[in-house]
């Protein structure tokens, strides 16, 4: 192992702390409500941390600090399009979801079109969440295997990984994936922090010297206001892309709808989802920081042989220059991300396998069973995880894989979501035939043109609202 013994009982102290706090949790479910929305009792501060850690994955933090390492502040502009499109929800959609006591983000997609297209969204939601998440959950072999120096622990980790956070998530439901994401986000970005003050440390010079010198290459440059429409950050791609981007994820995607759903009132998921977008600006700044540090430090200090990817710098220095206790605190930290993330797709998964499709086919179950079927789920949905990350191996610089998967069907969902709440002439059947078009654009841009992720979700649903809004009109009984 290339960690002391003195980070190795950190990061086992974490992941044996974590499970007992998320345990805590555990209680008598009565209802639905109380285990998928934590019976709609979350304070609004609470909510906005988990917004966060839940969109924080090990592969942000390894994979953003190694966009500023081969380039330059520019991922920023993309940040800036997030906290635009957290407006356009709370303006468009938070209000929707508010109107009668709603489960899922889908279910309104019934109330306005109906069961086909609810069940369109929904599968699509199931279906590309699962394999995002797959590609995020392997982000955690790439930290082991070069924490303990060899790859074939990587399916014993993930493994460990997955069944620490399908404990909790599996007994204290919402609201234990929700008080366990913030006490994970205070890890790991307390985690964060620390790695980076050692790094200005290690750094001749301090701050100074790391702001000099990455000032000079250019590292630090946040804005491009080039028009060239195949560059990935760009101002234009980031505040268009980014907004597009985040009024899907945000808005339509279960996993960050089930945690607005939990808010207490209309007024206090707008706070939680609009306060979460200060402190996304601030963190991936943070990570951000780490990159370019980490430039001026290789610089000095070049390493031995050439990383295997960008997704490797930040945990080879990690281990190889933090000193002990610092460096378990920051594996720990990398854990708590990829943990968070993980409990709320187990969750998010679950919620929407229940009421989306099971409870549609059988309505009368009765509460009891209810209960331990949404359990049940919750379990097969981590079988089902541990198999995808699996079938992620090396495909590649985890997070821009990891957006575009998501990317492809957001557009579709968002593009319906859009017909639905801003048009009184959409049909269901027109909504459909959008839905398909936007999806299969999305799949043919990723799949076989050099048009960048950042606008996928911006192309997708402009397709699926134009051709459903004329499709609708078409249709012989259209009012």
């Amino acid at each position: 192992m290339h960690l002391h013994s003195v980070d190795i009982v950190i990061i086992v102290a974490y992941l044996a702390g974590i499970t007992l706090f998320g345990l805590r949790f555990r209680k008598s479910h009565r209802t639905l409500r109380d285990y998928f929305l934590a019976d709609c009792n979350i304070p609004w501060w609470a909510i906005a941390l988990s917004i966060v850690a839940a969109e924080t994955s090990t592969l942000t933090i390894i994979s953003t600090p190694g966009i500023a390492y081969g380039g330059n502040f520019g991922f920023l502009q993309m940040v800036f399009g997030y906290l635009l499109g957290r407006i356009v929800i709370s303006v468009i959609f938070i209000p929707q979801y508010f109107r009668g006591e709603l489960f899922t983000a889908y279910q309104l997609i019934d109330r306005r079109f109906g069961a086909a297209l609810h069940r369109c969204t929904a599968g699509v939601f199931l279906i590309t969440r699962a394999a995002a998440e797959g590609v995020r959950v392997w982000a955690i072999s790439i930290v082991v295997g070069i924490v303990l120096g060899f790859t074939h622990h990587d399916i014993l980790s993930i493994a460990l990984v997955m069944a620490l956070t399908l404990v909790y998530t599996f007994e204290g439901g919402m609201a234990a994936v929700i008080w366990t994401d913030v006490v994970q986000m205070f890890i790991y970005v307390g985690g964060t922090i620390a790695g980076f003050i050692e790094l200005t440390h290690l750094v001749p010079g301090g701050w100074p010297a790391i702001h000099a010198t990455a000032s000079a290459a250019g590292k630090l440059q946040i804005l491009n206001f080039s028009f060239n429409f195949f560059e990935r950050y760009t101002f234009w791609a980031g505040l268009i892309g980014g907004m597009f981007l985040t009024t899907a994820s945000h808005g339509t995607d279960q996993l960050m709808v089930q945690r607005l759903l939990a808010a207490r009132n209309q007024r206090d998921a707008k706070a939680a989802l609009l306060s979460s977008g200060i402190v996304i600006l601030a963190q991936f700044t943070l990570f951000l920081l780490v990159g370019a540090g980490l430039w001026v430090f290789y610089r000095l200090h070049p390493p031995a042989n050439p990383f295997a990817s960008p997704d490797h710098i930040f945990p080879t220095f990690i281990v190889d220059h933090i000193p002990p206790g610092v460096a378990g605190l920051l594996i720990a930290a990398i854990l708590a991300a990829a943990m968070s993330n993980l409990s709320a797709a187990l969750n998010s998964l679950s919620s929407t396998t229940m009421i989306d499709f099971y409870l549609r086919i059988r309505p009368d179950t009765p509460e009891r069973k209810r209960l331990f079927l949404s359990r049940g789920a919750t379990f097969v949905w981590g079988i089902a995880l541990f198999a995808l990350a699996l079938a992620a191996r090396g495909k590649g610089a985890v997070l821009e894989l990891g957006l575009s998967i998501a990317s492809v069907a957001y557009g579709g969902l968002l593009g319906v979501f859009l017909l639905g709440v801003l048009t009184k002439r959409a049909k269901q059947t027109g909504a459909i035939v959008g839905m398909l078009c936007g999806l299969t654009l999305n799949v043919y841009i990723w799949k076989w043109t050099k048009i960048p992720f950042t606008w996928y979700v911006t192309l997708g649903s402009i397709t699926t609202f134009v051709v459903g809004y004329l499709a609708s009109l078409l249709e012989p009984h259209a009012d």
